[in-house]
């Protein structure tokens, strides 16, 4: 339990970064979380998707387009797990519609 705590508190550290390549770090590390520890991911996913649903509208762009090729990658493995943050996820998406950047529209 304390290396899972230690682990959620490392990734909320890299989510919420100044420094853009540390977000990215994090977000990679949300994604290979949920390859390897989906239950700890489900059981935590309100928490961490507060984190996350920031870095889908990241103010750099490189960032917003991993977070959303990221969550296309996940949302098979947590499936039914994401029902209680589906509303933020569809906001956070739905502002990346109209994004100049072809990139970023495309994800």
């Amino acid at each position: 339990a304390v290396e899972e705590t230690e682990l959620l508190q490392k990734l909320y550290h890299l989510l919420e970064a100044k420094g853009f390549q540390t977000r990215m770090e994090g977000v990679e590390l949300l994604l290979d979380l949920c390859k390897t520890s989906p239950q700890l991911i489900s059981t935590n996913i309100a928490q961490i998707f507060d984190y996350f649903v920031l870095r889908i509208s990241d103010s750099h762009k490189k960032v917003k387009q991993r977070a959303l090729d990221v969550l296309a990658e996940i949302t098979g493995a947590l499936k039914d797990a994401l029902n209680p943050v589906i509303i933020g996820l569809v906001e956070g998406i739905t502002k990346n519609l109209n994004s100049k950047d072809p990139r970023v529209r495309a994800a």
